[in-house]
């Protein structure tokens, strides 16, 4: 690998505000998040990235994700269309 070309590979927190929920990884983020930092549980200083969504706010994975009626949806395009064939 050449030397000078990569980004630093370090701990980076990820904040979900929307859920109040926070992990502790490794990311390249880590100095584009500089400014910002957060002591975590073990009582070490790390950047923090603020993100909107995570697993624990999506909706697919909380459930309650919305099914939307895709047969209806054909049937209604063949009615006004009507059917080839």
């Amino acid at each position: 690998m050449r030397e000078g070309i990569h980004p630093e590979y370090g701990p980076v927190v990820f904040r979900d505000r929307a859920a109040d929920y926070a992990f502790l990884t490794r990311s390249t983020l880590s100095a584009t998040a500089g400014e910002r930092t957060v002591e975590w549980e073990d009582g070490n200083t790390y950047p923090v990235v603020d993100v909107e969504i995570s697993d624990v706010s999506h909706p697919f994975y909380t459930g309650t994700a919305r099914v939307l009626d895709t047969a209806g949806r054909v049937e209604r395009f063949e009615r006004r269309y009507g059917k080839k064939g």
